[in-house]
């Protein structure tokens, strides 16, 4: 009897005994899995943890931070909001309770985590961080190196599910003579609220979501931001007659091409919020939901900074030439005195660092195979959470790849010891 991948299920336990045999020197302690291993305690490896439970397959999920959405919890600003309404951000099978606003805040949407972590009974092993991953031809199963404080363990399984996403590190350019530069300097991960700035002079670079409203949260506490705008970006709306955008776009594609729900977007963008180039912002050649899909930018969706903007207490600055010990020098050879320094410079996957030997994913960490089809890969391989769609695309996948993995577990497999020592 063989599996999807090629694997004779009915040598399974044999095929378990010889990688334990074979083992390298790294591990000291093995575990075999009779189900997959899950790489992320986020939105998206709980959903697939979630689609498991409810399947009766077993899983184990490996997080290297200790509490489940790590980003959202340890690396967001406090004032953050979902930029989607509620019904297109909820995880499968169980919505946001119905007293929750249409835009949660982070803390809503931590507190809806928890409870859905609690409702499906999910335990991820925490402070748990992957070192590689590899498929061992040998035997034909996965095998995941990990530490946990100063001990090695190495997992064994059929099926690995990376949920990791694309946001796991930041990304931190690198400016000349920014080492000299005697203020603050901190990545947009590390702020938490303008507070601590009132009357400073802050250089936000970045103008991306995370950029527009750090700004605009600096403005409301009397902080004096420049916002880096290097290159072109759209800003729609975040409403348009009391509707989303994003529900609005998703219903004209529904009917419409790309190119033309784009134009429509386009069109709505201008009237409402006018032409944007004389305060230094660019739209980009390519329409907003074209280029989110081929090149994964997401477009800005305003909630205020616009009218920062357009006043003149967020003022636009082009890119940034170097840095010196007082202030920064800019492309156009203007010099700014700045007290600090907020890279909202965004973040990137982690996945060629540790998933080895993959033809699934790009040396940007993102599966080669775009959406809808870049779910699965070869010898039980899954990726959730690249789907450059946020989090129904995580949804969406989470489901594809819990039923895959179940459909096989339950007709194929025999239940197996879980541990080894």
């Amino acid at each position: 009897m063989l599996c999807a991948c090629g694997i004779n299920l009915d040598q399974f336990p044999t095929m378990v005994q010889r990688a334990l045999e074979h083992r390298d020197l790294f591990s000291r302690r093995c575990i075999v899995v009779n189900g997959p291993v899950i790489i992320g305690a986020g939105p998206s490896g709980l959903a697939v943890g979630a689609g498991l439970r409810k399947q009766g397959v077993p899983f184990v999920i490996l997080e290297r931070a200790d509490c489940i959405a790590s980003l959202w919890q340890n690396k967001t600003y406090d004032r953050l909001t979902l930029h989607l309404p509620k019904q297109f951000c909820q995880l499968p099978f169980f919505p946001f309770p119905p007293n929750f606003p249409e835009y949660p805040s982070k803390y809503q949407f931590v507190n809806y985590l928890e409870s859905y972590t609690k409702k499906f009974e999910i335990n991820p092993r925490f402070n748990e961080s992957v070192k590689s991953a590899k498929f061992d031809e040998v035997c034909g199963l996965w095998r995941v190196r990990t530490v946990v404080g100063d001990c090695e363990v190495e997992y064994i399984c059929r099926w690995l599910v990376v949920a990791t996403g694309e946001n796991a590190e930041k990304v931190v350019p690198k400016f000349e003579g920014l080492d000299e530069f005697n203020g603050h300097v901190m990545h947009a991960c590390d702020y938490r609220s303008g507070e601590p700035y009132e009357g400073k002079k802050v250089l936000v670079v970045g103008c991306g979501n995370s950029g527009m409203e750090v700004s605009l949260d600096l403005c409301h506490h009397n902080a004096l931001p420049f916002m880096v705008v290097r290159n072109s970006v759209h800003v729609l709306p975040r409403d348009i007659a009391r509707k989303s955008i994003f529900e609005l776009a998703t219903l004209l594609m529904k009917w419409l091409p790309v190119k033309m729900v784009d134009k429509i977007l386009l069109i709505i963008a201008w009237l409402k919020l006018g032409s944007l180039e004389k305060y230094g912002i660019k739209k980009p050649l390519m329409g907003p939901i074209e280029l989110k899909n081929t090149k994964g930018k997401t477009p800005v969706l305003d909630i205020g900074a616009l009218q920062k903007i357009k006043s003149g207490k967020i003022q636009i600055v082009p890119g940034i030439k170097k840095f010196s010990r007082g202030g920064v020098e800019l492309v156009n050879g203007c010099n700014l005195d700045v007290d600090s320094v907020i890279l909202a410079t965004g973040y990137c996957s982690n996945v060629p660092s540790w998933l080895k030997e993959s033809d699934m994913f790009s040396k940007e960490g993102i599966p080669t195979t775009p959406f809808p089809e870049g779910w699965k890969g070869k010898c039980g391989l899954y990726a959730v959470g690249f789907t450059r769609r946020g989090l129904s695309g995580a949804a969406f996948d989470a489901i594809r790849v819990s039923q895959d993995i179940a459909r096989i577990w339950n007709e194929e497999t025999r239940p197996l010891c879980h541990s080894f020592m």
